[in-house]
């Protein structure tokens, strides 16, 4: 008697199924279809009022839905409203993703002949904004930066999680309330803390301009978005994990700080990232508080200090071409610099770890 053994046999690995992938010959269509949009797109330009690569761009991605809906008539309705939904979808991409990629290259293109080897180790100590490009450098407004936004962060990350531990785990009586008052102060013009800041700290209490008057002004605007990122991501966290530790006969302030938080480390690290994000690049709150200073400096309270919001701005008001071309360059540090800080953020970060 003899014994089939393909019935001991493993069945074969199923693979997953991405169909929401979209196909080489989808892509391929997608191509061919805008590029045929881009053509129409020249010929409306050179008939029309439209000019330029901005009026290009608007008649090509005004085209290109109807074009790709067009193309799929003979597959019946659905299949066309298909189409141009996804077609749709790109063009929103491309005009959200364009303008910003816009604005990468335009600052470190006018930048870029600004640097030279000492440009990031030396300040404007013994140099004009006038002077030649390969003189002079942004170590100060660098340094005065991350002394800056590091107290910032100290005051106001720290008191941004616990309001929204406050709000979300506690739910105290006064939960309400502090809800909106941090809602109001997300409202807040930029120039009013910094005025707020100058009057209550800089004329009352340390009587000159210094780096605490201007991380306290730049904490004010950046608690708000630290709290209300905050909440929201303590909200994800499911009830069940809490009513566990509850069961297990940990206190309210065990499970919040032994498993809600560290359950949304992630998150709460990106709700600070935020908020530095949303102060780096502050002015006016740190002419009104820090002032500037072309000398390198790390004294964080005994005079003005420089950032890189205000050597771009102090550079700008001279106006004359190497000034202009310092300032772009500023920018461009400015935009590395709050890269680096989101990437080293988000290493430190990692992934949320796994509940003890």
């Amino acid at each position: 008697m003899s014994v089939d053994l393909s019935l001991f046999e493993a069945p074969p690995h199923a693979e997953p199924q991405r169909p929401w992938r979209a196909s080489g010959r989808t892509i391929a269509a997608y191509v061919a279809l805008f590029a045929v949009a881009g053509l129409l797109g020249a010929l409306i330009v050179s008939r029309t009022g439209l000019a330029g690569r901005l009026g290009w761009f608007v008649a090509t991605i005004v085209i290109f839905p109807p074009i790709a809906g067009a193309m799929e008539w003979r597959r019946g309705v659905p299949a066309v409203i298909n189409r141009i939904a996804g077609a749709s979808f790109l063009v929103m991409f491309a005009a959200v993703l364009l303008p910003w990629l816009s604005i990468i290259v335009t600052v470190v293109s006018r930048g870029a002949k600004a640097f030279h080897p000492g440009f990031l180790s030396t300040d404007m100590l013994v140099n004009s904004p006038d002077d030649p490009l390969n003189l002079g450098g942004v170590s100060h407004a660098i340094m005065g930066t991350l002394l800056i936004v590091l107290v910032a962060s100290v005051l106001a990350v720290p008191l941004g999680i616990m309001t929204a531990v406050y709000i979300v785990e506690i739910r105290g009586r006064a939960a309400r309330t502090v809800r909106f008052f941090t809602q109001a102060m997300s409202g807040v013009p930029s120039i009013v803390a910094g005025l707020f800041v100058y009057s209550t700290v800089v004329v009352s209490l340390t009587h000159r301009f210094n780096a605490v008057a201007g991380s306290v002004a730049l904490a004010i605007l950046m608690l708000p978005t630290v709290a209300r990122t905050a909440e929201e991501v303590l909200k994800v966290v499911p009830d069940d994990l809490r009513s566990a530790g509850y069961a297990l006969g940990s206190s309210q302030a065990a499970v919040t700080w032994r498993v809600v938080l560290p359950t949304v480390r992630s998150g709460l690290i990106t709700s600070a990232v935020l908020g530095v994000a949303r102060v780096a690049g502050e002015t006016a709150p740190l002419l009104l508080t820090s002032q500037y200073l072309v000398k390198f400096t790390t004294d964080v309270w005994g005079g003005p200090i420089a950032s890189l919001p205000t050597y771009v701005f102090a550079n700008l008001g001279v106006g004359s071409e190497n000034s202009v071309a310092r300032a772009w360059a500023g920018s461009a540090v400015l935009l590395v610099l709050i890269f680096v800080l989101f990437l080293t953020a988000r290493l430190v970060g990692g992934r949320n770890r796994k509940v003890r």
